[in-house]
């Protein structure tokens, strides 16, 4: 995978994200350099955190008060910090907000090796008890001031290191699985985080895009209710241009059956398709501009209001060409 090819420069225009990074890295990571790879037009910000947490918070605040970020971003022990820079939009990536327990736990008391270089030419720390009690003092600041407008936690299902997902949820809303593990990779920035920030980045905008709905029955999942051939690519593709939505129906006696295809989404699409599913029996009453459907003539879909887009069918035969019918219309 080629990252420059997914750049996308009408995102984070001009604007500011301030990126906090892990225990024992620094502001020289790979996700660093992925993020300014794939926003070429935002000015990445990437401080070395100082070693105890007094020193880092007293950095990161005077960085916010001088240089306003449009958006902070913090990974681990970072996300626990950007937790507490209230007011700013956020976006928290396993969040260790026990990180004095989480360091414990991985036999992390003595001298560690910092994982990158840091501008102070600085190659390793010593984790004290004493640092181990200042990032509890420091953790117990967190959820003082909860602005859920701001806040997006990401949680990655295969992370080993951190489990922090109940504990966001009891404070926030905006608490988004993915397909992951602790440490970010290109693909989960570019598949899961990219999509976070597009949102915030409209929301700032106030940009409204388009309504699609995208069917989930032989549409998006096969009968084997695995991923058709090509779907979840086009459906990540399409979601950059227009307000996208996974659209499914339910036995209406079955009502356990209505939160499978939240879950079918949660598994295949991630974090774009968060929040972003609509179940309904009358396909006719939903109110978007287009829909993707194999079977247009169920649920009384001939009747909606939309443009229904026949999947299968002549000239959408496959999902190669419903993106290239797209792309023609450039978002309109």
């Amino acid at each position: 995978m080629e990252l420059y090819e997914h750049a996308a420069p009408e995102v984070m225009t001009g604007k500011k994200i301030l990126f906090l990074h892990g225990f024992a890295s620094s502001g020289r990571n790979g996700s660093v350099k992925t993020l300014r790879t794939l926003l070429p037009q935002a000015q990445i910000i990437a401080p070395d955190l100082p070693e105890h947490p007094a020193d880092a918070m007293a950095m990161l605040r005077s960085i916010v008060d001088s240089d306003r970020p449009d958006l902070v971003i913090g990974t681990s022990m970072g996300a626990m910090y950007a937790e507490q820079l209230h007011g700013t939009d956020r976006i928290l990536v396993n969040p260790a907000f026990c990180l004095a327990d989480t360091i414990l736990k991985n036999n992390g008391l003595g001298r560690q090796d910092y994982h990158n270089p840091r501008e102070d030419g600085q190659t390793s720390f010593l984790v004290t008890k004493g640092l181990l009690e200042e990032y509890r003092e420091c953790s117990a600041e967190c959820f003082s001031e909860c602005d859920d407008d701001h806040v997006w936690g990401l949680f990655g299902t295969r992370d080993t290191l951190v489990d922090t997902f109940g504990l966001f949820s009891s404070h926030y809303s905006r608490a988004l699985r993915f397909d992951g593990e602790h440490y970010m990779n290109d693909h989960v920035i570019l598949r899961s985080v990219m999509p976070v920030i597009r949102r915030i980045d409209d929301a700032q905008e106030g940009k409204a895009r388009r309504t699609l709905f995208v069917s989930i029955l032989d549409t998006l999942a096969g009968p084997d209710g695995l991923p058709v051939q090509g779907a979840v690519n086009a459906y990540m593709h399409l979601s950059q241009s227009y307000d996208t939505y996974v659209l499914a129906s339910a036995p209406y006696n079955t009502p356990e059956a209505w939160s499978e295809p939240v879950r079918w989404a949660e598994t295949h699409l991630g974090t774009v398709a968060w929040d972003k599913v609509v179940v309904s029996n009358r396909k006719d009453l939903i109110l978007g501009d287009y829909i993707i459907d194999r079977h247009t003539e169920s649920y009384r879909l001939q009747d909606s209001m939309g443009t229904v887009i026949g999947y299968g069918s002549d000239p959408y035969r496959t999902w190669d060409d419903i993106v290239t019918f797209f792309d023609r219309l450039a978002g309109q």
